[in-house]
């Protein structure tokens, strides 16, 4: 099986070293020259665990190849995966820009039997779109077929997810070319993995009402942390008991100060504005962005709340990746969380293990202090925030810490510690919903 894969961001080259490792000869292509060239030369456009691993297995052993001819790719494959971004437009909408002309460009080059798969998350009707796109624009009367394969990978864990997914959806028309898909994913077919196979329009949905539900849970669970801290219940022993309910269920379950990367706040704004068009307000939708922003105002106000006014305050902020294990800032917290404070009057010192950079390219204006490890970002600090749950953030020199900060103050809003022991060791402490412990001292 020949493979192209359009696109090499985290689904494209995730998706393209994984189908590689399952035997595919596979070419991912881009038209990012730069970014080409280092996947040539072995270096990996972004932090994923394991990812240059496992794309260096398979270069080796001449099953994954990188160029930014799609012409050449297209030539000699079968199966083509369009990996592009679907950003979010202003109105909230999916920028579909990239897949149209990806599909225009496959409608200047094929020239026999195509699937062309859709690994994007884009709205219902985009796949049929795709399709008349390309049967409007061939240069000859050859056939091709559309496939819906919504991909449902984590970052930070990614290759987990594509070897071992919780599920495979394939969505089309044609029984030859849902088969072919099903041969891409045979080793997860052999593993017992679940495949669920279904039309166009239904396939795009479950991606979107997938995502849109655990952001939902997110944005509930806030909710109620928020309300715990007001009335003296803990939202930690609250989440546990809902979670031991099989219909709830435990995950996706932990206050915070809301969620951000690149899927759940575009997808949540795509189908709260796809059921805009149709006449059909998604109300729980607009909800859960509303309550994910003011969790963002929230966690200020926390920090205010325990050290008092912020002008010629300093802060020290642990974490600027929307989540642990990747250097991802795209809609992370912290990104408005750490240009509040500062607009605030206070100084932010900040340290993340792997998003430093891509924090700088996000917010180049915002004069914040770089530390080289939590220590160094804890120096003088009035308060102390954490914002992301990096493991190393969990076993902290606490009694340092102490001494380095000019005022011992934490606010862990992400909940990695005991209120009861923070106190005892002396910290004003206060987490996401931990009720009678919130801001108080030992």
């Amino acid at each position: 099986m020949h493979i192209a894969v359009i696109g090499t961001g985290y689904v494209g080259l995730v998706s393209g070293a994984g189908m590689a490792d399952f035997g595919m000869n596979v070419v991912c292509v881009d038209i990012d020259e730069e970014k080409i060239a280092k996947l040539k030369a072995g270096e990996i456009p972004f932090y994923e665990p394991g990812l240059k691993e496992l794309v260096a297995k398979n270069v080796k052993a001449g099953r994954l190849s990188f160029t930014t001819d799609l012409a050449e790719a297209v030539k000699r494959t079968l199966v083509i995966f369009i990996c592009v971004g679907t950003p979010p437009a202003p109105d909230g909408s999916a920028d579909l820009s990239a897949v149209k002309s990806v599909a225009l460009s496959l409608a200047e080059t094929i020239d026999e039997y195509k699937v062309i798969v859709t690994k994007s998350t884009v709205p219902v009707g985009t796949n049929r779109w795709i399709k008349q796109l390309i049967d409007e624009n061939k240069k000859n009367d050859v056939k091709v077929d559309v496939i819906s394969n919504p991909e449902f990978l984590r970052e930070g864990c990614a290759i987990e997810d594509f070897m071992r997914p919780d599920r495979v959806v394939i969505g089309g028309e044609s029984d030859h070319a849902i088969a072919i898909i099903k041969d891409i994913y045979r080793p997860l077919y052999l593993a017992e993995t679940p495949f669920v196979i279904t039309d166009l329009e239904t396939a795009e949905m479950i991606k979107y009402a997938s995502n849109a539900f655990l952001a939902t849970k997110i944005s509930f669970i806030n909710e109620v942390a928020t309300l715990c801290d007001k009335v003296g219940a803990d939202v930690i022993t609250v989440a546990k008991a809902m979670g031991l309910d099989p219909r709830i269920g435990p995950r996706f379950l932990n206050p915070g100060p809301g969620f951000g990367g690149s899927c759940f706040p575009k997808d949540v704004r795509a189908l709260a504005y796809l059921g805009k068009q149709n006449n059909h307000p998604m109300h729980i939708l607009e909800a859960v962005l509303t309550v994910n922003e003011r969790q963002r105002e929230v966690t200020v106000q926390k920090v205010k709340q325990i050290c008092g006014d912020l002008p010629g305050k300093t802060i020290a902020v642990l974490g600027l990746a929307f989540k642990p294990n990747t250097s991802d800032v795209r809609e992370s917290p912290a990104l408005d969380i750490v240009e509040r404070l500062i607009a605030e009057g206070a100084k932010v010192q900040a340290y993340d293990p792997i998003a430093e950079e891509e924090f700088k390219k996000a917010k180049p204006e915002l004069p914040v202090k770089y530390a080289t490890d939590p220590y160094e970002a804890a120096d003088g600090a009035h308060c102390l925030l954490i914002l992301t749950e990096w493991n190393e953030f969990r076993y902290l020199d606490l009694e340092k810490i102490k001494n380095l900060m000019a005022e011992p103050a934490i606010v862990d809003a992400r909940n990695i510690y005991e209120p009861a022991r923070m106190q005892k060791l002396g910290f004003k402490y206060t987490g996401m919903g931990r009720g009678n412990f919130a801001g108080q001292k030992a």
